[in-house]
């Protein structure tokens, strides 16, 4: 037990929780919490700050995704796109709030899948939308589940778009680890794990956050009532952009390959003048910067937690308490993914780290691959839900707190760790004991 609380990870993970809740910054508490991490995995502060600054370059791809993606949704509203459907859906809903929740999950949905543009679509549609939700009495942490939904079961269910990422990951690393399966049926697994999610989703906005929240009517941006809602030229050359983003992003495996090529679609056919192109980046960055930094300096976390030996030393700790059943080493392995991914805020990147653990283990104690396929992707998604640092959780804090009124921690973060990691956790025991 002493040897599991003074594991850097865990120690870690346990003061990143306590600082959020304290609402210390994001940014700064995952700095702190390297240092204290490397430090009683007896890594010196000079090779601590070195490694994490080096480990910041394993998500340099996903901050320029991020940036571009940005920059990209700002497009949108440049070119009214994004104003007429904020109108659009508010002309729709009238006094139906659940229907404004389902709306908004899915698009989140489709910003997985058809059109990538990931999280960067929150901070554009959102905010125009307070006042409508404030009106309604809207609990904002039925959005934000809702918001966390869409953002995260598509790629766990769906194999399109980041779902294609994600469950190429898992294939590809169980046949490095020794197991063979075919990226196309990594959902034919998966679906229990969304099936979870979603009792999950709809607890938390017909029972758990039903009851109707007051805000102060503070305004961020106000809907003209009386804007055109005809789509022009430029519309329909950004939703071209949107879907030569999709196809690209699909076809070469790269988000921000993709994302450039949308923005040059938008300024080649003048969507948009090229004299705003400095300010449309500059707003990208304003809208997805912080959210970009956050997810570099994870990477850095990350990188310090795998000097110290961490991880390895974690599974070791709770390996001899595996072998009495498949039930419990599923239970074991679960919670470890969990503070692992708590962490490093990102699904995709921690399941080269278990994959290298979890894959022995599951062979050697019998696991179907079906079980393997759940167990994996249960335990690299716990934690992206609820973590402070994940891109899950940042997001619709970056949309639901533009006029002050929604903190990170309290209503985001805590909101969706309870209604989705712990079906998550449910649905991969109910699965292991079904595929056995």
């Amino acid at each position: 037990m002493i040897s599991l609380i003074t594991n850097p990870i865990i120690a870690s993970i346990i003061l990143l929780c306590i600082l959020c809740l304290c609402r210390v910054n994001v940014l700064l508490a995952l700095i702190v919490c390297s240092v204290v991490g490397g430090i009683i995995g007896h890594i010196s502060l000079s090779e601590v700050m070195d490694i994490f600054i080096h480990g910041m370059g394993n998500n340099a791809e996903t901050a320029l995704s991020y940036i571009l993606l940005g920059a990209f949704a700002a497009s949108m509203t440049h070119t009214g796109l994004a104003p007429i459907l904020s109108m659009k859906i508010s002309n729709i809903i009238m006094s139906k709030k659940y229907l404004l929740i389902f709306i908004l999950t899915g698009i989140a949905i489709l910003s997985q899948n058809l059109i990538p543009v990931h999280i960067a679509f929150i901070p554009i549609l959102i905010p125009p939308l307070l006042v409508v939700m404030n009106k309604l009495r809207i609990d904002r942490r039925a959005v934000a589940c809702g918001l966390a939904f869409g953002l995260k079961a598509p790629y766990i269910v769906i194999p399109a778009g980041f779902g294609l990422i994600f469950q190429g990951l898992i294939a590809d690393n169980m046949f490095q680890n020794g197991v063979e399966v075919l990226k196309n049926d990594i959902w034919k697994s998966t679906w229990i794990l969304g099936l979870g999610m979603f009792v999950g989703f709809i607890i938390s906005i017909f029972v758990t956050y039903a009851k109707p929240r007051t805000y102060k009517n503070i305004e961020v941006e106000i809907l003209d009532k009386n804007m055109d809602l005809t789509l022009h030229k430029n519309h329909y050359v950004t939703l071209i952009a949107a879907v030569l983003t999709l196809i690209v992003q699909l076809w070469t495996g790269s988000l921000p390959l993709g994302a450039l090529l949308g923005l040059a679609v938008i300024f080649g056919l003048k969507a948009i003048d090229h004299d705003k192109m400095d300010k449309l980046i500059n707003e990208g960055v304003g809208l997805m910067g912080y959210v970009a930094f956050v997810m570099l300096v994870a990477a850095g976390f990350a990188a310090v937690m795998n000097a110290t030996g961490a991880i390895n030393s974690l599974v070791s700790s709770v390996t001899p308490y595996m072998m009495s059943s498949k039930l419990i080493a599923t239970a074991l392995m679960l919670i470890v993914g969990l503070f692992i991914t708590m962490g490093i805020g990102t699904s995709f990147g921690t399941i080269p780290i278990l994959s290298v653990l979890y894959i022995p283990i599951c062979l050697k104690l019998g696991f179907s691959v079906p079980s393997m396929v759940i167990l994996l992707a249960a335990a690299a998604a716990l934690g992206d839900a609820g973590s402070p640092a994940s891109d899950t959780t940042l997001g619709p804090t970056a949309g639901l707190n533009a006029d002050g009124q929604h903190n990170h921690i309290w209503d985001t973060c805590i909101p969706t760790f309870l209604h989705y990691n712990i079906p998550l956790i449910l649905s991969a025991l109910i699965a292991v004991v079904i595929f056995k």
